[in-house]
């Protein structure tokens, strides 16, 4: 019975050693320790050995037996796991790294695009970039441009307060800033004339998404502060930037408008070579108050500002009928550009 046993086991952690996978060993170790296993049926012909110390003898070898072949399955469960996790990862193995075929590199979106090549324009003519927080003051945004309290212009922009009270501020004094022409008034308050500058940025109003509006939009604002600036200066620099911009076949004119922070004020427009306009953007002399409130003198100092939509000069550069469609992330239309 003895040499029975010893067979059987020797068998059993044969197997076991030739497992090649997990599935596998299971089936070896039903085969050897199961209810019907080699192990299992000696171990049921132990009580018909007669001798006492025989069958002691044969207990104790397969006790022995048993702990030597369940010992032996265990380590080789885990070696088996451990090669199993490995060629798994092996085969869903990603590779994360830089793919050099050009054609499926991502690229920058439409609106970036633009606000980059209006950035380098402006920086060609001269002007410098600035910046300024989105989360905004109501003075800031609406006192500090001639915009008091009550001014009928302030009910044009559909703002957005934030639950925020600033230190020596009061309730509904902070808001999402509804335009790019705060930054005039930081810009003043912190440099040195002479100024030339744009600041583009994002901006919040509440709009409902249409066609033609998104409550998130992307305006670039100019600001000129000089001395001796005039409505020449302000018209000559709009040229500039439409032909850089456009292209030669392009010019610009002046209408007359009214905003708060300007006097005079004017829209501007350009026209295509098919002889077409399109209004872009309004400018105008900044406003004696708007250069008093930006801690200048208007007696020494003079100006001039313009601002216009970026997202909207990626409409009409790349012909996209619906503003909305530049935000839905649909990847058969980010992929024309």
């Amino acid at each position: 019975m003895t040499q029975d046993i010893d067979r059987a086991r020797d068998a059993a952690l044969e197997a076991i050693r030739t497992a090649g996978s997990v599935a596998d060993l299971d089936q070896v170790v039903a085969d050897h320790l199961g209810k019907r296993g080699t192990l299992a049926t000696l171990k049921k012909g132990l009580g018909s050995i007669g001798d006492p110390d025989e069958r002691k003898q044969a207990g104790a070898s397969m006790h022995a037996a048993r702990a030597a072949v369940e010992e032996a399955a265990d380590e080789r469960r885990a070696s088996l796991g451990d090669a199993e996790i490995d060629a798994r990862i092996a085969d869903e193995r990603l590779d994360l790294t830089e793919h050099r075929h050009a054609g499926s590199r991502g690229h920058l979106h439409i609106v970036t695009q633009a606000w980059e090549r209006l950035e380098d324009v402006f920086l060609g003519l001269g002007f410098s970039v600035a910046e300024g927080p989105e989360v905004e003051t109501d003075w800031h945004n609406f006192e500090a441009l001639n915009m008091g309290e009550g001014h009928p212009a302030r009910g044009e922009f559909d703002t957005l307060f934030v639950d925020h009270v600033p230190p020596g501020g009061s309730a509904g004094s902070t808001l999402l800033r509804t335009h790019t022409s705060p930054v005039q008034i930081r810009t003043m308050l912190t440099q040195e004339p002479p100024i030339y500058v744009v600041a583009p940025g994002r901006v919040f109003r509440r709009d409902t998404p249409d066609a033609t509006h998104m409550p998130v939009f992307h305006q670039i604002e100019g600001l000129v502060v000089d001395r001796g600036i005039s409505m020449t200066d302000l018209a000559g620099t709009i040229e500039a930037f439409t032909k850089a911009f456009f292209g030669s076949g392009f010019t610009s004119r002046l209408r007359p408008s009214y905003f708060p922070f300007t006097e005079p004020s004017a829209e501007f427009d350009i026209q295509r070579p098919d002889g077409s306009w399109l209004e872009l953007g309004g400018c105008g002399m900044v406003h004696p108050e708007v250069i008093r409130a930006g801690g200048l003198d208007p007696e020494e100092w003079s100006g001039f500002a313009f601002g216009f939509g970026i997202d909207r000069m990626a409409v009409m550069r790349h012909g996209v009928a619906d503003i909305r469609d530049m935000y839905v992330n649909d990847i058969r239309f980010i992929e024309q550009f």
